[in-house]
């Protein structure tokens, strides 16, 4: 009787024609998917569609890619739609198999690539204490109890030989936590800028070092067929390979990228080397005996992140690896997962052991957060995070199960598990772990609610080097005074690009001026300028913000927070162009603009830069005067402008010019006795002021308004105006025409390039406090006895609001 794997059924001889690659069309009526050039075409083209209509379905369900893709892969499996009742083996016969793993492979190859060249390796060295005590932790502890269950299961419960011979592995894969998981989860998310995503990021990197020794080892020793010569001559032959990398390719590779002009295109050559040496270092660690993974990963740790050169190999890979092949190794292991092969009691013991695991993590990172001072709920939440189940997962089964650790049952139970318990994290962090509700100021934050002789704290965001003129020229129009000081809080916004790893760096205060050529350099250089011209009344702290626009808001809502912002000043997503022309949209930018306004912890200005057109004349050291106007029409937006343009008013160099709108024949008495206890007192303040002036202009609807608006074209420097006003009849019909709802009406009809102005344009917004009785508050601008506010109070104590007996209250 035959013994080998082919006659017992365990193992299956395919035989295809060797020159069948393409056909001629199904005009010669030959069936074209027995080609495999045709078949493997519309392969990738049903998994790349059924893979997108999946996660479109589960989105609403909180769901991430990874789930979807994995789905797509069973629904065309023997599973569902390739059982033989169904389709059979029609769309992935046999002879296909190797062919599409062999694509998949080549794009896992460098999307693992990718990881490498993004994560930030300045955390493998120098971890930080709380993500090194969590990784240990979490390492540890979860290797400990996982292996311990899987050896208690299979000597007191009767199962399977085939299980009872995989249960250890997979207990030791359940103390794994890939770098590229967390990092492609939180990106999903986008909690990757928050506080716990970057130390779950910090952990998930220390974890996946440790992982890759564990599974160095393994492998090893699976290759050699447990020969511990050849197992220990494997992984010495690793070992010397990350040496050889480290400290010989790093260097040249270092070398190298210096050579690159910074801001121009990455010439050919450079893709070229990359891409042969990816396909070159899984070569030789294939030769040496390792998985041919971790060739490109160490080369991707050795490539410097962000430009010159990774940004752009990243920005390369992404659509054609990330959005592609990646997928398409997801669904082949899908492909291959076939559920009939599952038997009850096996299910319940690896769902046993799987669960047993997940809690022994999260277990272990409340364990370590003891120590850490981190509360509760947090440590849950970073748990979860590190509970995420990806590539890196499947990589390793489909390793097994080519190398006869797993059948296709625990084949098939492990690629469930990956499905099942990213299923189950994903919505419960999200539930969990809002990081919004971090950033919740316990009090006021605006210009109007401070003391007239508080320090004024403005967070400037820089994103683009032409706007840092004006924005001088504002801040320096903000009188700072040594009763009345200015810190400045600068953060620059730089896209992430070519990293995974969201940073936001504080940069060294100092008063001297810098020698640098980088673009944060210049930006830092001119800021510092500012701070040397009015020493002892202005500070400078700098921070750079290295994330992606659609979560900077969180670095920028943290920044704000923790530096007692009472302004934040952002940048318009629109860029004029010298001749008036709008040259760029960014609409990530507005993007940002339109979330930081809807919960940020202090006052809201969006910036609108022209200053271009007039060539930015600096009003420091005396240069030029500068005219700003405040426009009016009422409620605490536009309060709050009144009260930053009087502070404006001040200074000797500009000019003030209070615009106040009303409505001809509706406005009773009463009604404007509302705003005119603030509009008194800033005429009061500003009474010997020559620079001053005041003016009421009564228009009858809104297209009075808007005409009267135009009538302030090239008169002034800085337009100020509030964001939202009251509903009344001299906003009518002007809503209609607004293209940037983040502007507000007025803000809109300003900014617009038909406005035919070359005046910059502040749209100030006075913060929102959450709550009803503070939101009532918020709705009921007041004007502050700053007599009362003088009196001896604990210096601790937040300064006092007294609300005058006049006031608006808004529908």
């Amino acid at each position: 009787m035959a013994t080998d794997d082919v006659s017992s059924g365990d193992k299956h001889i395919v035989c295809q024609y060797k020159d069948n690659i393409s056909s001629f069309g199904f005009w010669i009526r030959h069936n074209t998917l027995n080609y495999a050039l045709p078949l493997i075409l519309l392969q990738l083209s049903a998994i790349s569609v059924v893979s997108l209509l999946i996660e479109i379905c589960l989105r609403p369900l909180g769901q991430s890619s990874i789930v979807a893709q994995i789905l797509g892969g069973i629904l065309f499996g023997p599973s569902v739609l390739g059982h033989e009742r169904l389709m059979g083996s029609e769309l992935f016969p046999a002879r296909s198999i190797m062919t599409l793993e062999t694509a998949a492979s080549f794009g896992i190859m460098f999307f693992l690539f990718a990881i490498g060249v993004r994560t930030d390796t300045t955390m493998i060295l120098r971890p930080g204490r709380e993500p090194l005590v969590i990784g240990i932790s979490v390492m540890l502890i979860t290797l400990f109890f996982s292996v311990s269950l899987a050896f208690a299961l299979k000597a007191c419960v009767k199962m399977d030989d085939s299980l009872a011979r995989a249960l250890p592995f997979i207990g030791i894969s359940q103390c794994l936590t890939p770098f590229s998981n967390v990092s492609c989860l939180l990106i999903e998310l986008k909690l990757a800028s928050s506080d716990l995503g970057r130390l779950a990021c910090s952990t998930a990197i220390l974890c996946d070092i440790m992982g890759m020794i564990i599974l160095m080892l393994l492998f090893a020793i699976l290759q050699s067929s447990y020969d511990p010569v050849k197992s220990i001559m494997s992984v010495g032959s690793a070992v010397m390979f990350v040496f050889f990398m480290v400290l010989i390719t790093g260097p040249l590779v270092r070398k190298t990228v210096k050579r690159i002009p910074t801001g121009k295109p990455l010439g050919d050559q450079y893709v070229f080397l990359c891409f042969a040496g990816v396909l070159l270092t899984g070569f030789i660690t294939e030769l040496l005996g390792q998985h041919f993974m971790f060739g490109p990963i160490v080369l991707g740790l050795i490539v410097p992140d962000g430009p010159p050169f990774g940004a752009p190999i990243i920005s390369k890979l992404d659509l054609p690896v990330g959005k592609f092949f990646y997928p398409t190794f997801l669904t082949t292991s899908g492909i291959k997962t076939n559920i009939f092969t599952i038997d009850l009691q096996s299910l319940w013991i690896t769902s046993l052991l799987i669960f047993f695991a997940c809690i022994i993590k999260i277990g272990a990172v409340v364990f370590a957060s003891r120590f850490l001072n981190i509360d509760l709920q947090d440590s849950i939440v970073i748990g979860l995070i590190l509970n995420a189940r990806g590539v890196c997962e499947l990589l390793m089964y489909n390793l097994w199960r080519d190398g006869g650790i797993l059948s296709d049952q625990e084949f098939a139970l492990t690629v469930i598990s990956v499905v099942g318990v990213t299923a189950i994290v994903t919505p419960l962090i999200k539930l969990l772990y809002d990081p919004m509700k971090r950033h919740v100021p316990l009090k006021r934050r605006t210009i109007q609610h401070s003391k007239r002789e508080a320090e004024l704290r403005i967070l400037v965001c820089i994103h683009n080097a032409d706007n840092v003129p004006s924005i001088i020229n504002v801040l320096e129009a903000s009188h700072a005074t040594e009763v009345s000081p200015i810190a400045v809080i600068a953060v620059l916004l730089e896209e992430l690009v070519g990293r995974a790893t969201h940073m936001l760096v504080a940069h060294q205060s100092t008063r001297t001026l810098q020698p640098n050529n980088s673009r944060s350099g210049h930006i830092i250089n001119a800021l510092r300028q500012y701070e040397l011209c009015n020493e002892s009344c202005v500070t400078i702290q700098s921070f750079s913000a290295i994330s992606h626009f659609e979560m900077v808001q969180d670095d920028i809502y943290r920044v704000a927070l923790d530096q007692n912002a009472n302004i934040v000043i952002l940048p318009f997503h629109k860029h004029w162009e010298i001749d008036g022309s709008i040259g760029s949209v960014n609409r990530n930018v507005q993007g940002m603009n339109i979330k930081v306004m809807e919960k940020a912890p202090c006052s809201v200005g969006i910036l609108v830069d022209r200053g271009i057109l007039t060539g930015s004349m600096s009003i420091l050291n005396n240069q030029s005067i500068f005219h700003v106007a405040v426009i009016y029409i009422g409620g605490p937006d536009d309060a709050e402008s009144l009260c930053y343009g009087s502070r404006m008013g001040a200074h000797s160099n500009v000019t003030l010019s209070i615009i106040r709108f009303l409505i001809y024949g509706s406005d009773s008495a009463r009604e404007r006795m509302k705003d005119n206890n603030l509009i008194d007192e800033v005429r009061q303040a500003n009474m010997e002021n020559q620079n001053f002036k005041f003016q009421e202009q009564v228009v009858k609807d809104g297209v009075g308004l808007a005409a009267s608006l135009r009538s302030l074209e090239n008169s002034f420097d800085l337009l100020i105006v509030g964001r939202n006003h009251q509903a009344s009849e001299i906003m009518m019909g002007l809503g209609a025409w607004s293209e940037c709802p983040e502007l507000g009406v007025v803000g809109d009809i300003l900014s617009s390039p038909d406005f035919g102005s070359t005046a910059s344009v502040l749209v100030v917004q006075q913060q929102r406090l959450n709550g009803d009785k503070l939101m009532n508050r918020m709705m009921k601008p007041v004007v502050i006895s700053h007599e009362a506010g003088h009196e001896s109070k604990p210096a601790d104590d937040p300064p006092a609001i007294i609300e005058h007996e006049t006031r608006w209250d808004l529908p």
